[in-house]
C-alpha cells in the first residue's frame, strides 16, 4: 500500500483550504469548481507529544519529527467514472494513494458555491462513492475477461488462479452495484491477494472529514447535536469507516499561529485540546498503518516511520541501508522508561535496558540503538 493520503471530495468543500493548513504548502483554494487541476502534494510532520518530550530530557541539537504524504486531488462530480469534469484524472491520481480522506461540506455558507446548489452531505456522499464503485465495476469486467480467457488454457495454477479471481469478483460486484465499496466485502486471503492487482479505488481504507465552520465546530466539541455532522457520522459507521469534524478556516488561521500559548488560547476558543489537523494526521498514520519508534541522544532526537511488525533489522534500514545488511542486536527501552527514570543509567539499573535480536518486532514508541557492522 502507498505511504500516502488523497484528499477528495466534491469541489467547493474546503480541500485545498485544509490541505494548505496541513502542509503549509500555497494549494489554490477559489470558489469556483475545479480550481485544483494537477494534484498537489505536501509533506506532514506528525504530532507527537513523546518527541518533545524526550527532546526535552535529552536536549538535543535538533529534533526532527515523522511525517506523512498528503494529495490534494481535484474535485470529482457526478458522472466522473463516465469522464465528466476532471474525472479520469482523478480516478488515475486516486488510484496512486494509500488511503482516502474525503472531505464533505457541513457548513452553509451562500457565498461559496455549491455544485448542486445547496448543502447535503448524505447527497455529496453518495455521489463521489457511487462514482468510485462505478469506476471499480469498470475494472472488475476487465479483470472478469482476463479471468474467464484463463478458465480456458491448460495450466491447472493458473485456471485455479481464475477460478479465486472470479469467486472474489462473484462478491464484490454485487456490492459495487449497490453502491457500497468493496472493502465492505468479506474475503479469504486467497481471494483478497486474487483480486490484489485490480487496485480497486474502494478496496482503500477511508475516513470521513467533516469541513464545518466554527458555529458548527464549537456546537459539535460541546455535544450539541449538529444535523451535518451526524449524517457523515451516521453514513460513516454503517461502513464501518471513521468521521472526523475539522473547521476547514479555523485550520488555516490556527496554522499562522507560531506561539504555542497563542495556539492553545485559539484551540480553547473552540473547546478543543488538540488541532482537527492534527487529530487527521494521526488517523491517518494509523490506518495506514505505520508505527514509530525513536532514536534519542545529544546530537538528534528522532521518529521514525515503520510499519506495525516490522522486524528489528528492517527498522534499522529505515535508518540507513547499511544498518540493516550488518545488523547486529538492538537495544532498546521504551520512552515512557526513560521519561520515568530519567537516564539510560537508570533504565538499566531497573531492568527495563533491552537487548533484542533479528526476530524482535519493533513497538510503537520504542527507542532503539541499533549495533551493526559492515
Amino acid at each position: 500500500m502507498a505511504l500516502n493520503c488523497g484528499i477528495v471530495g466534491l469541489p467547493n468543500v474546503g480541500k485545498s483550504t485544509i490541505f494548505s493548513a496541513l502542509s503549509g504548502a500555497p494549494a489554490e483554494a477559489a470558489n469556483y469548481p475545479f480550481c485544483t487541476i494537477d494534484p498537489n502534494v505536501g509533506i506532514v510532520s506528525v504530532p507527537d507529544e513523546r518527541l518533545l518530550q524526550l527532546a526535552g530530557l535529552f536536549k538535543p541539537q535538533r529534533t526532527i519529527p515523522a511525517a506523512v504524504e498528503f494529495v490534494d486531488i481535484a474535485g470529482l462530480v457526478k458522472g466522473a467514472s463516465q469522464g465528466e469534469g476532471l474525472g479520469n484524472q482523478f480516478l488515475s491520481h486516486i488510484r496512486e494513494v494509500g488511503i482516502i480522506v474525503q472531505v464533505v461540506r457541513c457548513f452553509e455558507d451562500p457565498n461559496i458555491i455549491h455544485v448542486s446548489n445547496k448543502v447535503d452531505p448524505e447527497s455529496d456522499m453518495e455521489t463521489i462513492n457511487v462514482e468510485l464503485a462505478l469506476a471499480d465495476l469498470e475494472t472488475l469486467a476487465r479483470r472478469r475477461e482476463r479471468a474467464e480467457r484463463a478458465l480456458k488454457v491448460q495450466n491447472k495454477a493458473e485456471q485455479r488462479g481464475a477460478e479465486l479471481v472470479i469467486q472474489a469478483l462473484g462478491k464484490i460486484g454485487p456490492a459495487l452495484e449497490a453502491g457500497k465499496p468493496a472493502r465492505t466485502v468479506t474475503l479469504s486471503e486467497d481471494e483478497a491477494a486474487a483480486v490484489y492487482d485490480c487496485h480497486l479505488i474502494t478496496l482503500k481504507p477511508q475516513l470521513y472529514l467533516c469541513n464545518a465552520d466554527e458555529e458548527g465546530m464549537r456546537a459539535w466539541a460541546g455535544g450539541t447535536a449538529h444535523p451535518h455532522i451526524a449524517a457523515v457520522k451516521q453514513r460513516a459507521a454503517a461502513e464501518n469507516s471513521e468521521a472526523l469534524v475539522i473547521c476547514g478556516k479555523f485550520e488555516a488561521e490556527l496554522a499562522g499561529i507560531e506561539d504555542p500559548a497563542e495556539k492553545r488560547a485559539f484551540l480553547e476558543e473552540l473547546g478543543l485540546s488538540e488541532s482537527g489537523l492534527g487529530v487527521l494526521v494521526h488517523a491517518a498514520y494509523r490506518l495506514l498503518g505505520l508505527r514509530t519508534f525513536f532514536t534519542a541522544g545529544a546530537d538528534e532526537c528522532r521518529a521514525w516511520t515503520i510499519h506495525a511488525g516490522d522486524t528489528a533489522p528492517k527498522a534499522a534500514g529505515v535508518i540507513h541501508t547499511d544498518f540493516e545488511k550488518g545488523f547486529i542486536k538492538a537495544e532498546v527501552y521504551s520512552w515512557e522508561d526513560i521519561l520515568r527514570y530519567g537516564t539510560e543509567a537508570r533504565v538499566k539499573e531497573a531492568g527495563k535496558y533491552r537487548v533484542e535480536g533479528r526476530e524482535y518486532q519493533v513497538r510503537d514508541g520504542d527507542v532503539v540503538f541499533f549495533k551493526f557492522n559492515v
